[in-house]
């Protein structure tokens, strides 16, 4: 994310509970991933886990993406 967006979140994200949620999610789901993919090997049960992470994670940043556009659109 750019630096603008991150000024963004940080601004708003004490009075918006959505943001809220759906911002530490997106940091949860970027550590499990980091966790995951830097195994040297990962079981075909992992490889499950990592994919439907990064699913949770794409939904996760379209709805985020949405919240910070309204934001941009309510500061412009």
């Amino acid at each position: 994310m750019e630096q603008r967006e991150l000024d963004l979140i940080e601004r708003h994200l004490a009075g918006d509970a959505e943001l809220k949620t759906l911002w530490e999610d997106h940091i949860r789901y970027e550590k499990l991933l980091e966790r995951l993919e830097t195994k040297p090997f990962r079981t075909p049960s992992e490889d499950l886990e990592v994919k439907d992470i990064k699913k949770k994670k794409l939904a996760g940043k379209t709805k985020l993406d949405a919240l910070i556009q309204k934001y941009r659109k309510a500061e412009a």
